[in-house]
This record gives structure tokens, C-alpha cells and sequence, in this order.
């Protein structure tokens, strides 16, 4: 019961956040073995939440081996050192403490949250797992079976079908041309070795990124840090090169027995560190960031009727970048629901936006940001992202400034550079009336 209470409480504590988002002050810690960190230290209750972040990702996995990193990360968990799974499953929740692990294309990343009256049981704890973790193989072969059982219901999936397409179409053999999680051959082939092999190649310092947020002083986060990380190796696998973004204009239909069609479309991006993102982070917002009051809503959804959501969304990975967006239509209606994206795109792209729209954009993304301040473990991890996209430690206090900075003529003229309707490519699934492959 004791357990319980305390479990109850941490995970009250995950979800507190700090109590203005403008108060956020992020402090750079180096550690005495040389590990940087940054933090924001709140003693305002008795927890701390941590952050770490591996760049690489499932994009790490050597040939033949599409699916390692991401088994791996779900093996994180399955008991390290000494303790088996469960033993390890008793000793966290004995602690009142929080591991959690994933992988995707770019980054591993493990996410911790502990009492302070625990920190250093809960320390020792994940370090076990990052240093001597057992991947035995009765995990290794339950875990497997859950990424199979996710691998076989993609397979019915119409969304997933078509992003796996796209991503084949616009990446081609570059590890973003394939699904992290790995195909049904690749995983059922996996060995426990190569889990091990993952590991190896995925955690090391030079690849490294941490937010902490909590009850934690520099010092003592910078003691943490040696003591958990401090004995990895200093460089890991080497991190693949830059993606080419070779998929072309057209429209790809893939057969599917559905009343439904699903359609991903999409074309080359915008990296994060352009000078030109934040004008073009602000014009997606026009054209379908989310908003009832988006281009592709208004024209798509509320006056014709062919979808309940259309959105766009600027996607810049850390190895190339793509600007896509999604939509779901009645097979009778996609046809028509492809030609009026279309159009909607070619129109930005000539005519630009209004003031109006602007200054609206400018509203919903100032007044939303400081909503993703709303715990500790939500800022932890915005910490770390901010790092691995290389931001300045002030970002969270000159953001709302940039935005609003950006001027009708700079929108309009980046809407011409990056909004590209002769390569906007539509990758349909279903059985679209009235709409057919066209390579």
C-alpha cells in the first residue's frame, strides 16, 4: 500500500508544471566528467524529471537488421544487471519511479521520474538498464511478439500503408525509406546479439542530450550525470548521411477494399535551421496547420463537405525534410478532394496569404506555445529537443518575438520558394472513383 501511495503520487507529480511558462529559466550544466545538461531547477516539490536523448534512432540498424533499435529500446525495460523482468518491475515500482523508452527515426530516448527522497535507488536503477541491461530471451521473444502483432495490424492499416509507400517513394534505400519498427522477416529474424550490437551502437556520449527539471541543483545533477552516463563509450555507430527527397508529382492509388480512401501527400521540406522556417512554420499554419480556420478546412471540409480533417504539417527530420500533409475521404469523393488540395496548394503558392490570415496565425501559435509548458517531465523532454535542434538556451523567451517578427512580404515570398503543387505527390489507399495511378 505504502508502494502504491507512493506510485500515486509520483505520477500526480509528472503532471505539475512549473507556474508561469515565461519563468522558465534554463541553466547550461556541465558536469566534472564533461557531460552537459540543461536544466530548470524547481524545489517546489520533491521530484525531478529527466530526459535523455540519443541521436540516431532506427536509423542506426545495420542491413538486415531493420527493426534492432526499436526491440531494443522495448527490451530496455525487461530487466537489467542482477534483476530479471520482474524482479526489475518490483525494484521500480518499490521506488515510486518512472522509466520509459522509445526509438524513432532520429533519436532513442529514455525518460525518467523519480521522488527526490529516491533519486539515488532510482539513478542506480536506470543505470543498470543503460549499462547492463540482459535483453534474456524469453523478454527478447514477448517483446517480439507484441512489435509482431503491431507489424501484422499495420499490414491492415490503410494509414500505415500509405505511409510506408511514401516513405519508400521519397527515400528510397536511405533507412528513412523504411519503417523503424522493421518488417515481419526482418524482426523475426532478429538475435538476441543483435540486440546487444544495438545498444552498442545507439548509447554513446557523443550523440548525447539531457533536460532535467525538478528538485535537482546544478551540482547535484552534474554528480547524476557522471554517475549514470559517465562510463559510456565516447562514440557510437556512425550516424547515416543526408536523405535525398526523390519522390516526384503524380498521384500513386494502391488498392485496398475500403469505403474509405485514405491519401498522404507530400513533396521536399524545409530544414529547421533555414532561415526561412519560421515564415514557413507560419504559412503551413494558413494552409492546414490544424485550425477549422485553415485553407484546406475551409475549402475541403466546411464547404464542400468531402472529409471531417485535412492538415498539413512541415516535417524536418535530422536528415532531410518533407512537407506533408493527410486527408480522408469516401472512395465517390477523393477524386474531387485531391483536386481541390491541389488547387488550394497552386494558390498559396501564387497568391499568398492575406493580413488577416497572418495576424490570425500569429495569435493561435503565440498563445498555444506556452501550453506545452505543462509538466515537468513535458518540459524535460522540450529541453532536450531544443539541444538536438541545435536552438539558443533563450528560445523559450525569444520564440513568441520571431514569430511575430515575420513580415506579410516574407511569408508570401517563401510561399512561392517552398510550396511546389508540379511535385506534390499523392499516395492514395482504397478504391478511389474516378482517380488512377499516374506512374
Amino acid at each position: 500500500m505504502k508502494a502504491l501511495k507512493f506510485i500515486s503520487a509520483a505520477l500526480a507529480l509528472c503532471f505539475l508544471a512549473l507556474p508561469v511558462w515565461a519563468e522558465v529559466k534554463i541553466r547550461e550544466v556541465v558536469s566534472p566528467g564533461g557531460i552537459t545538461a540543461w536544466l530548470v531547477e524547481d524545489h517546489s516539490i520533491p521530484f525531478t524529471a529527466l530526459e535523455l536523448r540519443f541521436r540516431g534512432g532506427t536509423s542506426l540498424d545495420q542491413p538486415g537488421k531493420r527493426g534492432a533499435t526499436y526491440l531494443m529500446a522495448g527490451l530496455l525495460e525487461e530487466g537489467a544487471g542482477g534483476l530479471a523482468a520482474q524482479d526489475y518491475a518490483r525494484e521500480l515500482e518499490s521506488l515510486a519511479a518512472r522509466f520509459s523508452y522509445d526509438a524513432d527515426r532520429d533519436t532513442v530516448s529514455i525518460s525518467a521520474q523519480f521522488l527526490s527522497e529516491n533519486r539515488a535507488e532510482a539513478v542506480d536503477l536506470l543505470r543498470l538498464t543503460i549499462h547492463e541491461p540482459r535483453f534474456d530471451q524469453d523478454a527478447l521473444d514477448r517483446v517480439r511478439a507484441q512489435v509482431l502483432a503491431g507489424l501484422r495490424s499495420d499490414e491492415k492499416d490503410p494509414n500505415e500503408i500509405a505511409s510506408r509507400a511514401f516513405s519508400k517513394m521519397a527515400f528510397g534505400d536511405h533507412p528513412y525509406g523504411s519503417e523503424g519498427e522493421g518488417t515481419i522477416d526482418s524482426v523475426s529474424a532478429l538475435t538476441r546479439q543483435d540486440m546487444f550490437d544495438a545498444h552498442e551502437a545507439a548509447f554513446a556520449r557523443d550523440r548525447l542530450f539531457v533536460g532535467a527539471v525538478g528538485d535537482i541543483t546544478a551540482e547535484e545533477l552534474g554528480a547524476l550525470l557522471d554517475e549514470l552516463l559517465g562510463d559510456l563509450p565516447a562514440t557510437g555507430a556512425p550516424i547515416p548521411g543526408p536523405a535525398e527527397v526523390g519522390i516526384d508529382g503524380g498521384v500513386t492509388v494502391i488498392d485496398y477494399d475500403t469505403p474509405q480512401s485514405v491519401a498522404l501527400f507530400g513533396h521536399v521540406g524545409i530544414d529547421l535551421d533555414d532561415p526561412r522556417y519560421f515564415a514557413a512554420y507560419l504559412l503551413n499554419q494558413v494552409l492546414g496547420g490544424g485550425s477549422f480556420n485553415s485553407r484546406l478546412m475551409t475549402e475541403v471540409r466546411e464547404k464542400r463537405g468531402l472529409t471531417y480533417g485535412v492538415y498539413s504539417y512541415l516535417v524536418p527530420r535530422d536528415l532531410a525534410a518533407v512537407y506533408m500533409g493527410s486527408v480522408a475521404s469516401d472512395n465517390s469523393k477523393i477524386a474531387e478532394t485531391v483536386e481541390v488540395i491541389q488547387t488550394e496548394w497552386a494558390r498559396l503558392a501564387t497568391e499568398g496569404v492575406t493580413e488577416k490570415e497572418l495576424a490570425d496565425a500569429k495569435t493561435y501559435l503565440t498563445g498555444a506555445y506556452p501550453l506545452r509548458f505543462d509538466g515537468n517531465s513535458r518540459i524535460a523532454s522540450i529541453l532536450a529537443g531544443m539541444q538536438m535542434d541545435d536552438l539558443p538556451i533563450d528560445y523559450v523567451v525569444t520564440r513568441n518575438d520571431k514569430v511575430n517578427a515575420v513580415t506579410l512580404e516574407e511569408v508570401n515570398r517563401v510561399a512561392r520558394e517552398i510550396l511546389l503543387p508540379e511535385k506534390l505527390h499523392f499516395v492514395v489507399v482504397g478504391r478511389p472513383e474516378g482517380l488512377q495511378s499516374t506512374n
